[in-house]
């Protein structure tokens, strides 16, 4: 069904908004290059009116943390097969481009700024040329939502088609316009897909879960091994993925840059940092954010949704400290907080796993601590 949204002011006699319209939809536009956050605040916008060389121009393209990009493309006044046609051929012409063109495109959208100095300053990592451009995502941006684009995009989805659709409508009250926004299909699933949808050769999943775990002064390995956790946050664009951990998945995890340190089983699902409780010392449940020492695990977003720390609980079945962290040249790696990846090399990557994490398969044994995690009661 259509996606709307209804939006009462508060009071003793409920109001019920006018909707109204924006004078174009090139007024959403510039409005998402003033404020980009409008869109998403994980993204870093690099083209606007991007020519395509074939006559046709892609509204506004964006990077992702990981160097995959976003194809975004406006509705207008098309109807939905000639927009969802458009965006796909626009992504066809995009997923070809190399870095040189890329860098070129970012310098048209800002003369005074580099992609990859300016890539550094808005993610705090630097831009991997090798990954860059490895997987990319379309988005919609629609002003209205009919069903047959839903339809559309539902199916191109569940074929593992990064696309997406991010709704927008405008509501009055005195003298304000206040825009809501509504995506058509949850972010970390468009992101999961465009993930495992890497310009490599692709076969069947196998079944196995990639995570990257940061072990930095936000978050603390041991304390993850310790107590059986991994966790991401940050901002929806890490934290998001995590809600693909299933109860029962085994998941492999590596420290980007440094190696592959464990090896276990989901036990639970998605909990934000406020509800998540550990074990003390004395084997008393307390909130995670008073047991854990060594990292700050976000906690200055506690209160905040999107940025917050999320943790999944995790019976390891093997792990290693990072200073024993295993690692080869040719193994997989990936800056998503969680990936299926159905790349030849995730399927080799694992075999070799299995050698160096001999109890993988082995559920009571190779633990080194009892589990100690929960959501709060």
């Amino acid at each position: 069904m259509p996606v709307r949204n209804t939006i009462w002011k508060v009071g003793a006699q409920p109001q019920l908004l006018k909707e109204t319209r924006l004078p174009s939809e090139q007024t959403l536009e510039q409005m998402i290059v003033a404020e980009p956050g409008i869109l998403s605040d994980e993204w870093m916008l690099i083209g606007r009116q991007v020519s395509t060389g074939h006559g046709g121009y892609i509204d506004l393209l964006a990077i992702a943390p990981d160097g995959g990009l976003v194809v975004v493309e406006l509705k207008r006044d098309r109807t939905p097969r000639e927009v969802v046609a458009q965006a796909l051929d626009y992504a066809s012409w995009v997923g070809a481009l190399e870095t040189a063109e890329i860098a070129d495109i970012y310098g048209r959208f800002d003369p005074e700024g580099t992609l990859a100095s300016d890539f550094r300053a808005r993610f705090n990592q630097p831009l991997d040329e090798d990954t860059l451009n490895d997987n990319h995502q379309i988005v919609i941006v629609a002003a209205s939502l009919d069903p047959s684009t839903e339809r559309i995009v539902n199916y191109l989805n569940s074929r593992d088609v990064p696309i997406n659709v991010v709704f927008f409508q405008v509501f009055e009250t005195d003298d304000t316009q206040l825009l809501s926004r509504t995506w058509l299909i949850d972010p970390g699933e468009t992101q999961l897909n465009a993930a495992a949808s890497g310009r490599t050769e692709h076969e069947p999943w196998n079944g196995e879960v990639y995570v990257s775990f940061g072990h930095d002064d936000t978050r603390d390995w041991g304390e993850a091994r310790q107590h059986g956790f991994v966790c991401a946050g940050g901002g929806s664009w890490y934290s998001n993925t995590l809600n693909a951990l299933e109860a029962g998945a085994r998941i492999w995890a590596k420290i980007p840059g440094t190696g592959f340190v464990g090896v276990g089983r989901v036990s639970g699902p998605r909990v934000a940092a406020a509800d998540f409780e550990l074990q003390d010392a004395n084997g008393e449940w307390q909130p995670a954010m008073d047991v854990l020492e060594h990292g700050h695990y976000h906690h200055e977003y506690i209160d905040d949704p999107d940025r917050c720390e999320y943790f999944v609980p995790v019976a390891w079945l093997e792990t290693v400290p990072v200073e024993k962290a295993f690692n080869e040249v040719g193994l997989f790696g990936n800056q998503n907080t969680v990936c299926k990846p159905t790349a030849p090399k995730w399927r080799a990557t694992v075999e070799r796993l299995k050698k160096a994490f001999p109890q993988f398969d082995d559920e009571g044994a190779g633990s080194p601590n009892r589990q100690t995690a929960r959501s709060s009661p």
